[in-house]
């Protein structure tokens, strides 16, 4: 029997276990950032002559990965700070000054929706990014700015959508050129033109982290690259592992490889972008891990933009993700323990 995701106006099908669906979704990787830029013109804001001194975005999961993607894109690049919540709470610093961006794929995620009271309370302008639920009727209700992306994908499989969007978003508040867009296109074109070598690559690195627990590392402008990689592993492998960042690993972690083992299967990730002391860093600690084990493999970005970089490796990635799944022999989409969690909540 196959199962029918709604997505407007039309539907994904998925077979009994899913593992084709959320393969599926990944390689839809760059139809969903073209789509994503369709949505995001096609929205129309209601002008506002604020100006802010910082941003707040406040999400979690796979809605919430987008925040730290554009916290660390931005980083150099505009004025304004962003911070980052993953929890119920603000900070202090947030307030009329501050443009919050709520992220909720469903809609419905309760600590999102507390967060953004919180912020609304604090008299803090607030856009949203959603495909529906509660946060969609309450930006209607309030008269708050909002983006509403495709419903029916699990909220990992929508970062296409939303992380466009968020980046609409700071558009049309004028804090960041449309300069972006042309960065993603290139994007899509080079994830597009380099479809087969990216699937060959990602074989690869999925041979090289069976039966092993990954150590992801990279530059701080690509932690959240890791992050999210990470949490694709997580939730669609069913794989724990864990990331760090040059130069901080190597004034701790560095020397926990007293303890490594080949067990432990190391992927170190670098760009064009990374400091040239931060690129000697990786060559010496590469060569201290080396004592301890003899699986370590470097991932090159491609793309001649930062964003074009994480458009590559986040794709990249993903597919490691679902391949490791199948090789693992596990379900993809299935997250019952979270299921149960919420569930558990509920009651409270």
């Amino acid at each position: 029997m196959l199962t029918s995701l709604s997505r407007k106006s039309e539907c994904v099908y998925l077979n009994p276990n899913f593992e084709y669906g959320m393969k599926n979704l990944v390689e839809e990787f760059s139809k969903h950032l073209k789509e994503g830029l369709e949505i995001g013109e096609k929205t129309e804001f209601k002008n506002t002559s604020r100006s802010f001194d910082n941003i707040f975005i406040c999400g979690l999961g796979g809605s919430g990965i987008g925040g730290k993607l554009i916290s660390q894109l931005y980083y150099d690049k505009i004025d304004q700070p962003i911070t980052i919540s993953n929890d119920y709470f603000i900070p202090k610093s947030v307030g009329k000054n501050t443009l919050t961006i709520a992220c909720s794929y469903s809609g419905n995620t309760e600590e999102t929706l507390e967060a953004m009271d919180k912020a609304a309370k604090a008299g803090s302008e607030i856009a949203v990014v959603s495909s529906g639920g509660k946060i969609i009727e309450i930006a209607q209700e309030k008269g708050y700015n909002f983006i509403q992306i495709p419903a029916g994908y699990p909220p990992r499989a929508a970062l296409g959508y939303s992380f466009v969007q968020l980046q609409y978003i700071l558009y049309k508040y004028g804090i960041i050129s449309d300069e972006f867009k042309s960065q993603i296109e290139n994007g899509i074109n080079l994830i597009s033109s380099n479809k087969d070598s990216i699937k060959s690559e990602a074989r690869k690195i999925t041979d090289f982290l069976y039966e092993k627990t990954p150590v992801l590392y990279a530059s701080p402008m690509f932690e959240s690259v890791l992050i999210r990689f990470r949490q694709q592993l997580n939730e669609n492998s069913k794989q724990l592992c864990w990331h760090h960042v040059f130069p901080e690993l190597n004034h701790n972690e560095l020397v926990g490889w007293a303890s490594g083992t080949n067990d432990l299967a190391v992927l170190i990730f670098r760009t064009e972008e990374d400091y040239f002391r931060t690129q000697k860093r990786i060559d010496i600690s590469k060569e201290q891990m080396q004592k301890y084990s003899s699986n370590i493999m470097e991932v090159n970005a491609k793309g001649d933009s930062r964003q074009e970089r994480y458009i590559y490796l986040i794709h990249l990635t993903d597919l490691v993700s679902v391949y490791l799944a199948d090789k693992k022999g596990v379900d993809p989409i299935e997250i019952d323990v979270i299921i149960h969690l919420k569930s558990e909540l509920s009651k409270i």
